[in-house]
């Protein structure tokens, strides 16, 4: 097994949420990416996308993601980290990606505020537009997807653990 796990999915599919509890049940230590951009930036997500637009926040996204260094680690990354070829390619080397998959009525209820969350929309873009542009790019970077149909934060977990061993 590589030394970290790696979380992508949609903001909403529970990456902090079961990052934290995977971290404790593996003794590592847990790192969302986000908050690392946060801390970086001395800005809220919302912030940055509303300074920098979608393009410069992916700049600095990736460089943010490309840049982590650890080690038994459990690493919770944003939505968008998919579209930072660099940041996946060191992802992938130093962890296992693990996809958590959910399908978008479930989403759906689960964001209301998007943009309060620091979510990189285009102008006109709908969440349903961008649940069907990731996709595709979650399947391509998960070593696992790990399907949260009719489960919850335990069942995820255990889902989580299953594979791994």
């Amino acid at each position: 097994m590589k030394k970290n796990i790696v979380l992508i999915g949609m903001p909403g599919s529970g990456k902090s949420t079961v990052g934290v509890i995977l971290a404790k049940v593996l003794g590592y230590t847990f790192i969302d990416s986000d908050l690392l951009i946060q801390k970086e930036e001395k800005k809220l997500l919302k912030d940055i996308i509303a300074r920098e637009g979608q393009e410069g926040f992916l700049r600095i996204e990736n460089r943010v993601n490309a840049s982590i260094e650890t080690e038994n680690s459990v690493i919770a990354t944003g939505g968008s980290v998919v579209y930072c070829e660099e940041a996946m390619k060191h992802l992938q080397e130093i962890g296992t990606v693990i996809y958590l998959k959910l399908d978008y009525q479930i989403l759906k209820k689960r964001l209301s505020n998007l943009i309060g969350r620091g979510v990189v929309l285009k102008d006109g873009q709908t969440l349903e537009d961008l649940y069907k542009e990731r996709v595709p790019l979650y399947e391509k970077y998960g070593e696992y997807i790990i399907d949260e149909k009719n489960t919850d934060a335990e069942g995820t977990l255990q889902k989580i653990l299953e594979v791994l061993k």
